[in-house]
């Protein structure tokens, strides 16, 4: 169908498309900062100046807090990826940041896997996108090892209102789901994302062992530091808790939010809304962590997303190349 196209008509759609990606991106987040009905935005503004977040030093920090965050994501992008074709720190950041921008509005990030294999030619597409995969699935993991063991170590130290019957529930639905996945891999059924259990685990057989290595290590690297991003905001807001304590309920935060499904836009909701309960339990304000919730999106994601906005506007699509 493409090649029926005359090639300015097809120019001015890519350029059309570029232009409404990174349009509706800066829209909702506009629209998600000035209508948050949890927080209102003159009171987030209101706390971040009066607990001095704007400060040099304080803002150098989470500036420098963000970057090696999103440092280590390229770097773990770039390490993946040269499986497939060796690619520079700079390509590498230009893939995950305008794949970034590209994938604000979809639910769970999954348009991240075609906007990234849109920067390879159609040959390598779907191993990049198995790639993509493999990367979110290792942080994933991370985020969901680092979550039990805070949520076993707050389940000691704090009483938690836990319902019986909900458990129960919840226990039978996770063995009938368990039981349905078995019988669907033997017969080749079962999909993550459209590729198949059998296609995954032998692509992930073939991936050097240094590689897989250094993919989980940037993984818990990026957790460590975002998390700790988060502990210091607790810090500056003034928030009396230890590392260790605030540690155990962002990791159980972590944990929480990441297992519910979300339109990437409203990933600061769930966020603040888990946060807001969690936190509730060791006596912090709503407010307080609302305002620190909605701060870590728009250094995390919102920030990052401006500078993917570049290269999506910037974007070609790759010329027909011959691989093996």
């Amino acid at each position: 169908m493409n090649n029926t196209l005359p090639y300015k008509t097809k120019q001015f759609l890519i350029v059309l498309l570029k232009l409404s990606i990174v349009v509706a991106a800066f829209y909702f987040i506009y629209h998600k900062l000035a209508n948050n009905p949890e927080l209102q935005f003159h009171e987030f503004l209101d706390i971040l100046h009066e607990k001095d977040v704007f400060s040099v030093k304080t803002g150098v920090f989470l500036l420098l807090l963000t970057l090696f965050n999103w440092f280590f994501e390229i770097l773990k992008w770039k390490t993946l990826v040269s499986i497939v074709r060796p690619i520079s720190i700079k390509d590498a950041t230009e893939q995950s940041l305008g794949a970034l921008t590209a994938s604000l509005l979809t639910p769970n990030r999954i348009g991240e896997y075609g906007a990234k294999a849109m920067f390879y030619p159609k040959p390598l597409r779907k191993k990049i996108m198995l790639l993509n995969l493999i990367g979110n699935m290792v942080q994933m993991t991370t985020t969901i090892l680092f979550g039990i063991a805070g949520l076993l170590f707050l389940s000691k130290t704090h009483p938690l209102p836990i319902n019986i019957l909900n458990i129960s529930i919840f226990g039978i639905m996770g063995l009938l789901i368990l039981v349905a996945i078995y019988f669907s891999t033997k017969k080749h059924r079962f999909e993550v994302k459209g590729f198949s259990l059998k296609k995954i685990s032998r692509f992930v057989y073939y991936i050097p062992s240094d590689i897989r290595i250094k993919t989980a290590l940037f993984s818990v690297i990026r957790f460590v530091i975002f998390s700790f991003q988060f502990y210091y905001l607790l810090t500056v807001f003034g928030v009396p808790l230890d590392y260790f304590n605030a540690m155990i309920i962002i990791s159980s935060m972590y944990l929480l939010s990441s297992i519910i499904p979300s339109i990437f836009i409203f990933d600061v909701v769930i966020k603040g809304s888990v946060a807001v309960y969690l936190f509730s339990i060791v006596g912090v304000n709503e407010l307080t962590i609302l305002s620190i919730v909605t701060f870590m999106w728009l250094l995390n994601f919102v920030l990052p997303s401006v500078f993917g906005s570049y290269y999506v506007l910037n974007f070609n699509l790759p010329k027909a190349k011959k691989e093996l």
